[in-house]
C-alpha cells in the first residue's frame, strides 16, 4: 500500500465490503442525480464506481470536476442491492462511498471525449495520442501488444533459442526500401544507416557459431504508409538457426503461431498444418501472393474459350491474340441474385479503374440446351459454356465473372475481385485464421521499364539445385529457398534459407548488375565472414504489428501501435521530423537546400 491507492480500480469485490480504502486514477463518467452524484473511477486496470451523497461537503467541489481529472479517493467498501449489480465491469457488485477526495491531476478542456470509441479524424487522434491511448480499446490492444510479445519471448526460449541484440547505426545496403541515414560528426561526409532488418548481423550471428537466435526487433524503413504498414518504423520477431533446411523452420514458426493465436483469440485455425503454395500456383489461382484462404473463390485462366469460332465475345478475342489472358471466378448456384448485385460488383470493378467485370449466369433453357444469361451470355455457345464448366468445375445456376488483361493487371482485378465478390456473397470465414506458406519464390524479375534483371525478393536467398553446379543460363527461372507466411490475407513475414556460399553470391549478384566491387562495399562484413567457415542457415522475421492487429481484429496497424506516424510519416505529437538549427547542421557538415 501507498498514499494513493490501496486496491487498483478492478481489485475490489464483495468480499472487501466495509473496508475502508483509497483510490486513484482518473474520472471516467459522471452522473448527477440531485441527490447522489456517481463517478466511474478508472486506472490501467479497471473501474469503480463511486458514490457521494448530497450531505457530503465534497459534494459541490466533485460535481463541478471536468472529466479525465485524476483524483484519490477515500472511503467505505458497500454491496450494491442486486438492481444495481454492473455485471459487466469486474467490480460490479460493490460501489466506494466517497469521504475525501484530492485532485492529483487536473485537465483542459478534452478535444476528444475518452469514454466513447467513437471515430475521430486521425489527425486529431494521433497529436493527442496520450488521451487516444485511455480509450478503452486501443488501450486494451497496447497491451495485448505487450502480453503478445512477452509470450513470444517465453515461446523462443522454450524452442531453445537465444535473444541477442543487433546495433541501430549500421551501413546503407540494397534491401528493397529506402534507408534511413544518420549523418557522422566524426567521420564528415558519411552516414550511418537505420537498419531496415538485423539480416545481416543475424547471419553474422550463425557464422559467429551461435545456434539458434531471435530478437524482437526494430525496423526502419523510409516507405510509404498502408493499412498494414507503418511508414518509418515497425518490430519484427527475427529469427535466424543453423544447420536448417526450409522444413525447419516451418516447423518452429508453425508451432509457435499455433500456440499463439490459440492462447491470444477464441477464433478457430483452420490450418495447424499451414499449406505450402508455390509462388506461381498462388498467382494462377488467387491472384496474389497473399492469398486469404478464408475465401473458397478459386480464379481459372480460360484464355483458350476466346479463340473458338462458337465464341464470338470480340473484346476478349481480340485482347487474347495481342498476349493478354482471360481469368474466371465462379460463385456457386447465385442465378438467383437480383441483376443489382452483379450490377454493383461491375460498377465497383469500374471504380477501381479498370473497364469492369463480364459476368453471365449458366442456365438451361425449354429445351435443355446450356445457355448464358447476362450481358455477355449471348457470346457463348452450348459448346463454349461446356468447355467453361469442365475448366472451372462450374454448374447450372452457377455465375462467371471475367477479366481480360496483361498477366500483370489481370491478377490485381481477379485478386481484388475476389476479396470483393467473396464479401458481397458473406463467404468468408471471419471467426478462423488460415495461414499458409507461399514458396518457391523467383530470385529474379525483369524490370520491364528498364530491361534489367533485379533481385526479386532478399537478395541474400538460396537458390534451388546444386549450389556449386548451378545453370544461371536462364535466371529468370531460378528459383529460391525463399518463403513467405500469409495469414487471413495478411503477409506476416518472408523468410529464407541463406546463401551462405561467397563464389555463387557473386554470381547472382552479377546477373543484378553488381560486380564483385560492389559486393564488397555494400556487404564487406558479410561477404567476408561467410568466407571463414560458414554454415547453412535460414530465418524468417514475421511482423509483430501485424500479428498483432490480426489478434485485436483491426484492419489498420495504428490500432496496434503505441505512437504511430500518419500518412505523410509524421509525428503530430512530438512535432517530427523537425527543423535542426544552424549549429547542429554545422557540427554535421551539413546543408540544408530548399527546393
Amino acid at each position: 500500500m501507498n498514499k494513493y491507492r490501496t486496491h487498483n480500480c478492478n481489485e475490489l469485490n464483495k468480499n472487501d465490503v466495509d473496508k475502508v480504502v483509497f483510490l486513484s486514477g482518473w474520472v471516467h463518467k459522471k452522473r448527477d442525480h440531485g441527490n447522489l452524484l456517481f463517478i466511474d473511477l478508472r486506472d490501467n486496470y479497471g473501474i469503480t464506481q463511486c458514490t457521494v451523497d448530497k450531505d457530503n461537503k465534497n459534494f459541490s467541489s466533485l460535481e463541478k470536476l471536468s472529466l479525465e481529472t485524476v483524483i484519490k479517493v477515500e472511503g467505505n467498501v458497500l454491496k450494491r442491492t442486486n438492481e444495481t449489480i454492473n455485471n459487466e465491469i469486474s467490480t460490479g457488485e460493490i460501489e466506494i462511498k466517497v469521504k475525501s477526495f484530492q485532485v492529483l491531476g487536473k485537465t483542459k478542456e478534452l478535444p476528444l471525449p475518452v469514454f466513447s470509441d467513437q471515430e475521430y479524424a486521425e489527425d486529431i487522434r494521433l497529436k493527442y495520442r496520450f488521451l487516444d491511448l485511455r480509450r478503452k480499446k486501443i488501450h486494451n490492444n497496447i497491451i495485448l501488444r505487450s502480453k503478445v510479445i512477452s509470450f513470444i519471448r517465453k515461446e523462443m526460449e522454450k524452442l531453445g533459442f537465444n535473444e541477442f541484440q543487433t546495433p541501430i547505426l549500421t551501413s546503407s545496403s540494397p534491401e528493397g526500401a529506402r534507408d534511413f541515414l544518420v549523418p557522422s560528426r566524426l567521420n564528415p561526409g558519411k552516414f550511418y544507416a537505420l537498419p531496415q532488418a538485423p539480416q545481416q548481423f543475424k547471419q553474422l550471428i550463425m557464422v559467429s557459431g551461435f545456434d539458434k537466435y531471435f530478437q524482437i526487433a526494430p525496423c526502419f524503413r523510409d516507405e510509404d504508409a498502408r493499412s498494414d504498414r507503418s511508414p518509418g518504423e515497425f518490430y519484427q520477431l527475427d529469427i535466424e538457426m543453423s544447420f536448417v533446411e526450409q522444413e525447419d523452420v516451418f516447423e518452429v514458426i508453425q508451432k509457435l503461431m499455433v500456440n499463439l493465436f490459440k492462447n491470444f483469440s477464441k477464433k478457430k485455425i483452420m490450418f495447424e498444418n499451414f499449406p505450402k503454395i508455390p509462388f506461381n500456383e498462388a498467382m494462377d489461382k488467387y491472384g496474389t501472393d497473399k492469398p486469404d484462404l478464408r475465401n473458397p473463390l478459386i480464379i481459372h485462366d480460360i484464355s483458350k474459350i476466346f479463340i473458338r469460332d462458337d465464341v464470338k465475345f470480340e473484346i476478349f478475342n481480340k485482347l487474347i491474340k495481342s498476349g493478354s489472358v482471360a481469368k474466371a471466378i465462379v460463385t456457386k448456384k447465385t442465378s438467383n441474385k437480383p441483376r443489382s448485385f452483379f450490377d454493383n460488383i461491375d460498377k465497383w470493378a469500374k471504380e477501381q479503374g479498370w473497364s469492369g467485370l463480364a459476368y453471365f449466369t449458366i442456365e438451361k433453357d425449354d429445351k435443355g440446351k446450356l445457355i448464358g444469361k447476362g450481358p455477355i451470355g449471348k457470346f457463348f455457345s452450348d459448346n463454349a459454356i461446356q468447355e467453361i464448366m469442365k475448366i472451372t468445375s462450374a454448374e447450372v445456376d452457377d455465375s462467371i465473372f471475367m477479366s481480360c488483361s496483361n498477366k500483370s493487371e489481370v491478377y490485381e482485378i481477379m485478386s481484388k475481385s475476389r476479396n470483393k465478390i467473396g464479401e458481397d456473397l458473406n463467404i468468408i470465414d471471419q471467426n478462423c485464421f488460415a495461414f499458409c506458406w507461399i514458396t518457391d519464390f523467383p530470385i529474379f524479375e525483369l524490370d520491364k521499364d528498364t530491361s534489367k534483371i533485379n533481385f526479386s525478393h532478399n537478395p541474400f536467398s538460396m537458390p534451388q539445385g546444386d549450389p556449386y553446379n548451378l545453370d544461371l543460363s536462364k535466371p529468370l527461372d531460378l528459383k529460391a529457398y525463399q518463403y513467405d507466411i500469409v495469414c487471413n490475407g495478411v503477409e506476416l513475414s518472408s523468410g529464407a534459407i541463406r546463401n551462405h556460399i561467397p563464389e555463387l553470391m557473386y554470381k547472382l549478384f552479377s546477373i543484378a548488375g553488381y560486380d564483385e566491387k560492389q559486393v564488397d562495399e555494400k556487404f564487406s562484413g558479410m561477404i567476408n565472414a561467410l568466407s571463414y567457415g560458414a554454415p547453412p542457415h535460414g530465418g524468417i522475421a514475421p511482423g509483430i504489428d501485424r500479428i498483432v492487429m490480426l489478434l485485436a481484429d483491426e484492419k489498420n496497424i495504428r490500432e496496434v501501435t503505441m505512437f504511430p506516424m500518419n500518412q505523410n510519416a509524421q509525428d503530430l505529437l512530438m512535432n517530427a521530423p523537425s527543423n535542426i538549427n544552424e549549429k547542429q547542421l554545422k557540427e554535421l557538415n551539413i546543408k540544408v537546400i530548399k527546393k
